[in-house]
């Protein structure tokens, strides 16, 4: 397999170490850099694929509903305003490390009645054209590794102003084309899984002399077994995710009206133990015993999916050192402050002039030793009857934390987004049912 594929698979699960070995260890836990990321299988799940949210600093389980809502939160369609609609999403993924990786999105959905709203929808990613090799470095085949989802969703309406949503996807994750890797045969990976949303949205709210949209949004996405490339009892989580967070939208006036929304997100799934090593004068290495290397700080990862959801929470090793005896020390808040670093945020603005043109910014942030994602993004978006076009522009700040300026896997990521509405508004005014 060429390093251009492990380099693309690299950047996909956020993990920056070759550029985050750059950094000015002066400057970040007193000179000691302590990476410790969590990684997934199928990361292509929890990247974001549409582009309202990527121009606002990747944000959406609050924001007002539209035809993408399935990737941030299947609750939010019971409170969209027309009767049906579908949008077509395109992003060029990564081309700071590749030219040919690219995601595409497609949703739809259709109001059932005043009180409930299906969806559907489907996310490919193509890795781009590999060529394999064997151990002799021989050409053996030509293959085109590519991940996708099909989910179907169903929002309702559970008070006035608060809905419940459920999805479930099947996806898949074809690697390899069924070659044979590192002696070992390989199969496409496939699971199942489910994402569960909450949303609240009140409309009868005065702020700042103006009327004002107050709403929440909780999901909880890719719950769902674990996933395996092989026949070996091995198997990985999926990114199973926490996001939750607000908005608030002023109407200035009838013609003008601004949003700002926040997310908070936090994986669902093991965070790395830090394993106990031998002293020096034994040769260093990690402890072993019959069950693999011993667990110094931390939990065992392999665990069941029940269990990871809600050990997650409280399951990091802390930042800490290594003493004379091999036994990884924590330092004082060295855990809860690993644990809260495990969060990262996102931040956005949207303005509407005359519901037909939106300009959007944001920023996202996520801690150096957590993955180090760091952007400030830009959108704009343009309604014209049934017919809408978005696009977005993300513009990493990684390099302002490093020495020689290493640029971020994610710079100058482009976003695009063809949306139709199909059938008149529905009056969402008028009382529920």
């Amino acid at each position: 397999m060429r390093i251009r594929v492990l380099a693309a698979l690299f950047g996909m699960l956020g993990v920056y170490t070759n550029a985050m070995g750059q950094l000015n260890l002066s400057q970040v836990d007193g000179g000691t850099l302590q990476l410790n990321t969590i990684t997934t299988a199928v990361p292509f799940l929890i990247i974001n694929p549409e582009t309202r949210g990527g121009g606002m600093g990747d944000v959406g389980v609050a924001t007002s509903a539209d035809a993408a809502s399935m990737h941030w939160n299947v609750a939010k369609y019971a409170f969209i305003k027309n009767k049906s609609g579908a949008s077509i999403s395109y992003t060029p993924w990564l081309r700071a490390l590749v030219p040919d990786i690219s995601m595409s999105y497609l949703t739809g959905y259709y109001r059932i009645d005043r009180m409930s709203t299906a969806a559907v929808s489907m996310r490919y990613l193509s890795l781009g054209s590999i060529q394999f090799t064997d151990q002799f470095g021989n050409s053996t085949i030509q293959f085109t590794p590519n991940e996708f989802s099909l989910s179907a969703g169903y929002s309702r309406i559970l008070a006035d102003r608060l809905s419940g949503g459920l999805s479930a996807k099947f996806l898949s994750s074809n690697l390899t084309g069924g070659q044979t890797v590192g002696g070992a045969s390989s199969r496409p990976g496939r699971s199942v899984a489910v994402d569960l949303g909450v949303y609240y949205e009140n409309k009868d709210i005065e702020m700042f002399q103006k009327d004002a949209t107050v709403a929440w949004g909780v999901a909880i996405s890719n719950l769902g077994a674990k996933i395996s490339y092989t026949d070996a009892t091995r198997r990985d989580f999926l990114p199973m995710n926490l996001r939750l967070g607000p908005r608030v939208t002023w109407d200035l006036d009838e013609s003008n009206k601004l949003s700002f929304s926040v997310d908070l997100n936090k994986y669902l799934v093991p965070s790395p133990p830090r394993y106990a090593r031998l002293p020096d004068d034994e040769g260093g290495g990690f402890l072993m015993d019959e069950n693999g290397r011993v667990v110094s700080s931390g939990m065992d990862p392999d665990r069941p999916v029940p269990s990871a959801v809600f050990t997650s929470f409280y399951d990091a090793p802390g930042y800490g050192a290594y003493n004379d005896q091999g036994v990884w020390v924590p330092y004082g808040g060295g855990v809860f402050r690993e644990e809260l670093n495990e969060f990262s945020a996102g931040l956005g603005l949207e303005y509407w002039y005359a519901e037909q043109f939106a300009f959007r910014m944001g920023y996202f942030t996520e801690h150096y030793s957590k993955g180090n994602r760091r952007f400030v993004t830009l959108g704009a978006g343009l309604r014209l009857n049934v017919f809408g076009l978005d696009f977005s522009y993300l513009i990493s700040t990684y390099n302002v934390r490093t020495n020689q300026g290493a640029q971020s896997p994610l710079a100058n990521t482009l976003r695009f987004t063809l949306s139709f509405d199909f059938a008149e508004a529905v009056n969402k005014d008028e009382p529920q049912e």
